[in-house]
């Protein structure tokens, strides 16, 4: 009996010693600390590190809570504090009336700055946002556009692209992307005077997607090419680029630049974005079934993109087969995946591709057939499928997708002898193509390597290596549970 007494008194004071871990006030002051730091020293990879860890806790964002931090970061009845604290829901009011006072008496230091206070705003719009609250998102949003206008800082780059992105994400959700078209291209330009690169980046993303979101392709095309280009500074923003780059290419039917694009989009890609990542396999089966490739079944097999590209695999599998018939079944049970996809008139496109899939594997297997039995095979229900047949025929041979005779005589179409394919280019090409392919990731990956200024000049310090090593590791954490909001 004593020894069972004994084992009930010993979990009691492991529980009173378990330590607790901070609140998200707490965080939000250690990050207002880290933006303070980095203003003050003007080190942006501080700041950068700070809308990382605003991120991963983003979810547990409260109106008592940024009440609470808002009264820390900004002074009580500041035009700031009235600007920003307006946006909140008034809800529970006294409870919030009492943390805020808690929370002045504990830190009444303020910090007046241009980078805590556009924090502020990126706190509540991210918080409106999730809490699906549009029109204040939008009206928050607004103001904090209207109030970056009026600040220089490279401090505030980071931030102000921030809001930028929400900014236009806010009015999108809401329906009305095409009212502030005219802001966003105001704002770029006042990026370009300001030598804000990563505020270009993101404007110029920004207004792509404004444009094809209303199939403004020639605008887009005209905006992109002439808008400054330099060495990108964000791997999303590249992302996108490449992907707005590769669907404008599809349109204008340049597939093979279409083809480098958006799969080299699909491949820089975090992760966790998996819808974006989804959507760029979508459009890149497309342009491959329009380039007259197939694509790989493991494609279609990806972890988590399965179900998403179901219908892409079917319709990959009719391009295959070359079967005129259960292509246009899939594409009409598929049809509004493919409308909500914007693929729908590319799918269009893909007739012709079938057709001459189809003739192709007739040619491999006949050496000689007439054109009624072409017709037949490949499903013409036309008015007069033999001379549509012909056609077809014709212009396949002289395309030279199909090595054939046509005998215009007696209706036939009579097949070459294949030859042995190693005998020509061909595989010279493939393994060209193969080795440009290589290289090219190669000097990616070169350009995106990332040293310190002066590493070469400087010895490292161990302070700074323990810093160093420190934000490293935090930095993987986080890019590893990053939300894929951003896509």
């Amino acid at each position: 009996m004593t020894q069972d007494v004994e084992m009930k008194e010993n979990p009691v004071p492991s529980n009173s010693i378990t330590p607790t871990s901070p609140s998200t006030f707490d965080n939000l002051k250690e990050i207002a600390g880290l933006i303070e730091t980095g203003a003050y020293t003007r080190e942006v990879r501080r700041i950068m590190r700070a809308v990382r860890l605003t991120i991963s806790f983003r979810r547990k964002l409260k109106p008592s809570v940024l009440y609470d931090f808002l009264s820390f970061a900004l002074t009580l009845g500041s035009d700031a504090y009235t600007r920003i604290s307006a946006y909140l829901p008034k809800e529970d009011e006294h409870e919030m009336e009492v943390d805020t006072a808690i929370s002045v008496t504990q830190s009444p230091v303020k910090h007046p700055l241009p980078e805590i206070e556009m924090y502020c705003y990126l706190l509540v719009l991210i918080f409106l946002i999730d809490q699906k609250n549009y029109g204040e998102a939008k009206a928050c949003a607004s103001a904090s556009v209207a109030r970056l206008r009026n600040l220089n800082r490279r401090t505030v780059d980071v931030l102000a692209s921030r809001l930028y992105f929400y900014y236009s994400l806010s009015y999108e959700l809401s329906g009305d992307l095409a009212e502030i078209r005219g802001d966003l291209l105001a704002l770029h330009r006042i990026a370009t005077l300001r030598h804000d690169e990563l505020g270009q980046e993101t404007l110029l993303n920004l207004l792509l997607r404004n444009y094809l979101h209303y199939n403004l392709y020639d605008q887009a095309e005209k905006l992109r090419s002439k808008a400054p280009r330099f060495e990108a500074h964000s791997n999303q923003q590249f992302c996108r680029y490449l992907f707005y780059l590769g669907k404008i290419r599809t349109i204008q039917l340049e597939y093979t630049d279409a083809k480098e694009s958006l799969l080299q989009a699909a491949r820089k890609a975090p992760v966790a974005a998996l819808g974006f990542r989804v959507q760029c396999n979508k459009w890149a089966v497309i342009v491959r079934l329009l380039l007259g490739e197939i694509p790989e079944r493991t494609l279609f097999m990806q972890k988590g993109m399965e179900k998403a590209l179901r219908p892409y695999f079917e319709l990959t599998n009719a391009v295959r087969i070359g079967d005129l018939e259960l292509f246009k079944s899939v594409a009409e049970r598929f049809s509004s995946t493919f409308n909500k996809d914007g693929t729908h008139n590319l799918i269009v496109r893909l007739r012709h591709n079938v057709i001459r899939t189809g003739l192709r594997n007739i040619s491999i297997s006949y050496s000689r057939i007439s054109l009624v039995d072409v017709a037949t095979k490949l499903r013409l229900n036309s008015a007069n499928p033999v001379a549509d047949a012909e056609s077809i025929v014709a212009k396949a041979i002289r395309d030279g997708a199909v090595d054939a005779i046509l005998d215009h005589t007696n209706g036939w179409m009579v097949s070459k002898e294949t030859g042995d394919i190693y005998s020509t280019n061909e595989p010279q090409m493939t393994f060209n193509s193969r080795i440009a392919f290589c290289l090219n990731m190669h000097n990616e990956a070169v350009r995106a390597l990332r040293f310190p200024p002066n590493s070469h000049k400087e010895k490292e310090s161990a302070e700074k290596r323990r810093e160093r090593q420190q934000q490293e590791q935090e930095l993987a954490k986080h890019i590893a549970e990053e939300d894929d909001d951003e896509f």
